[in-house]
């Protein structure tokens, strides 16, 4: 992991919870740690590690990743084994 993968892993862990992280730093760093990415219908992807899977809509137009993404982030990083 790069160290700007594991800067995105302390915002996601941070709290109060940052709603202003950019999509595709998450979707980088779920890249970074081995997960497979399927792409679905439009804007929706869901990537899988392990057996584990979490199912997101890309956000658009915007490019940040709304509170409940990011929180929704975390409980899969967790699900992988990772911690805050």
């Amino acid at each position: 992991m790069h160290r700007k993968h594991l800067k995105t892993l302390e915002i996601i862990f941070s709290n109060p919870v940052n709603g202003n992280l950019e999509w595709s730093r998450i979707e980088a760093l779920f890249i970074a740690i081995g997960c497979n990415v399927l792409e679905g219908n439009g804007s929706g992807v869901m990537f899988e590690k392990d057996g584990a899977r979490e199912y997101f809509h890309r956000p658009h137009p915007d490019k940040a990743a709304l509170r409940y993404r990011v929180k929704a982030a975390k409980e899969f990083l967790v699900r992988l084994g990772y911690k805050g």
